[in-house]
């Protein structure tokens, strides 16, 4: 496989993963209906962020740490799983408690944050998830030509999938403007941050109770 070829068949495969609905697609939609344009986009640059440092951490093979050290891989499962939890029970406190203030998370940093508290939501989602590790670390050597430099090389591949996923937010986020003041109504921020917290907590615990394969 030439260069040319491997970044085209790495942006097909990459394509198609950013477009599958995920944890990440219902963080960045959440936000944007809830919150607006600017920190569903911060969120999403965060979450592109923290796949490129995954691709870093890959490239340079310290994330063969993670799929060679059961302990490693646990320690960062439970983290993450611990966050997803922590992030969508605060997003149903949000829906339930009383008063106006539907479309605030009761997590520290919101609002009071701005866009740089969602960023870090963003990159925290991603770099607490051991998968996206393993992902990378089992993925991206299949890519990786002869002949050319291995680090160069997995970083420029993670930057595609990268700038996909920021332009794949984007998309979603311009997706809700034309309904933006439906969506503000309280009942729906009530709704929207119930189900988004909901999903958040099921992923988290999906990931607690994953057996590793």
């Amino acid at each position: 496989m030439d260069p040319l070829s491997a970044i085209l068949a790495f942006s097909l495969a990459a394509g198609v993963l950013t477009l599958t609905p995920g944890l990440d697609t219902a963080l960045v939609l959440r936000t944007a209906t809830v919150e607006g344009a600017r920190p569903a986009m911060a969120a999403g640059i965060g979450i592109s962020a923290g796949c490129l440092a995954w691709g870093l951490v890959a490239a340079v093979g310290l994330g063969a740490v993670l799929a060679v050290s059961d302990l490693a891989y646990r320690v960062l499962q439970a983290a993450g799983a611990a966050y997803l939890v922590w992030l969508g029970a605060g997003m149903l406190w949000a829906a339930i408690r009383p008063g106006d203030a539907a479309g605030r998370l009761a997590a520290p940093g919101a609002g009071a944050a701005g866009r740089g508290g969602w960023f870090a939501r963003g990159l925290m989602t991603n770099l607490l998830n051991p998968k996206v590790g393993v992902f990378y670390v089992s993925f991206l050597p299949q890519f990786i030509p002869d002949g050319v430099p291995v680090v160069a090389f997995s970083i420029g591949l993670a930057a595609i999938h990268a700038v996909m996923g920021i332009a794949w937010f984007a998309a979603l986020t311009a997706a809700t403007r034309p309904i933006a003041t439906l969506l503000r109504r309280p009942a729906v921020l009530r709704g929207i941050d119930g189900v988004t917290g909901a999903v958040l907590i099921g992923f988290g615990l999906r990931l607690a109770l994953d057996r590793r394969g």
